[in-house]
């Protein structure tokens, strides 16, 4: 008997190259669950509608505004492969590629580009103490063995490591990094940085975008490339709104703007920080207001994140109310 030939694999999506530079808003996409805590997928791809319809330049998966840290290796692979396919080349794919080790963040490399991602952000190393000259091994080692772009992610918050703006120009000028997404909360490292990327002719192509949602307008003032907002989520029009007025040169309308995204952006203060942390009421404020606005069918946070309770839940829609989305 004939052999029946073994079904095709399904074809990888194509990888695009990245515009060089990156520009815009680029939204840090929040990951949707269900009550079980699985990754919802019919809501996800309604978010990416959401920030498409928006008119935004590209999207960022497996931030922190992911709950990047929260999932498996396998549910992060799941919304990778469902936000590429669904944006079908629309817009550059961002993914991040985290975790505590170069080997590890090899292995995640692996399937966020397997699964179509036009580009890596990847951090420092974190849980051991790390020295300039592991972060600039780290980073060569990604750098060598990526197919695709690998951008810098600054958050000494969560990896209690700064990246000096010294050691980003410098893997910016071989080649190394092809950006940074700066959530340091050091204006003036940023400053240096895009300062230097200004002022180097041997760094082209090299995309530096602010990690802040109140701020954007100074950044864009700055010489910044774009912004990874994750208010974003909730607001995309505002920010596509506040980059295009920056981009105008309409300081004036562009304050305005970025005045009442920083009003909006009170949400994330509603959780009780007697009964949860900052995160907990940051996420659950985001993942409420998506919820509130249709978006998403179910505002769960990743375990082990407290949810924000009834009352807290109407204050995000007062929020959301006096910024003008309800």
């Amino acid at each position: 008997m004939t052999p029946r030939p073994s079904p095709a694999a399904p074809a990888r999506p194509p990888i695009a190259p990245l515009p060089v530079p990156l520009t815009g808003v680029v939204p840090p996409v929040c990951t949707p669950l269900t009550p079980e805590r699985e990754v919802d997928v019919a809501s996800l791809t309604r978010l990416v509608d959401h920030l498409l319809a928006a008119g935004v330049d590209a999207l960022f998966v497996l931030g922190s505004s992911s709950e990047a840290a929260y999932l498996t290796d396998r549910q992060s692979k799941l919304v990778v492969e469902t936000v590429v396919a669904h944006a079908a080349g629309q817009v550059p794919v961002l993914a991040g590629a985290i975790d505590m080790t170069t080997p590890r963040v090899l292995d995640h490399l692996a399937y966020v580009t397997g699964a179509g991602a036009d580009a890596v952000v990847v951090t420092a190393p974190f849980y051991t103490r790390t020295h300039p000259a592991e972060i600039a091994r780290h980073y060569r080692v990604i750098a060598d063995r990526s197919p695709v772009p690998v951008l810098a992610y600054d958050i000494p918050v969560a990896v209690h490591t700064g990246l000096d703006p010294e050691l980003v120009l410098e893997l910016a000028a071989e080649g190394t990094l092809a950006g940074l997404k700066d959530s340091s909360g050091d204006l003036a490292g940023f400053r240096a940085i895009v300062t230097g990327v200004r002022s180097s002719p041997e760094i082209t192509g090299f995309s530096v975008l602010t990690g802040s949602e109140l701020i954007v307008d100074a950044a864009l003032a700055l010489g910044a490339d774009g912004a990874v907002p994750g208010l974003a989520n909730v607001d995309p029009e505002g920010y596509v709104r506040l980059d295009r007025l920056c981009r105008a040169g309409d300081w004036e309308a562009a304050r305005a703007e970025q005045d009442r995204l920083c009003a909006l952006y009170g949400m994330v203060g509603v959780g009780d920080p007697a009964r949860m942390g900052t995160s907990s009421s940051g996420l659950g404020a985001f993942k409420a207001a998506l919820h509130l606005r249709g978006v998403i069918d179910c505002p769960a946070t990743a375990e082990p994140q407290v949810p924000l309770s009834e009352g807290e839940t109407e204050r995000v829609g007062k929020y959301l109310a006096a910024a003008g989305l309800r």
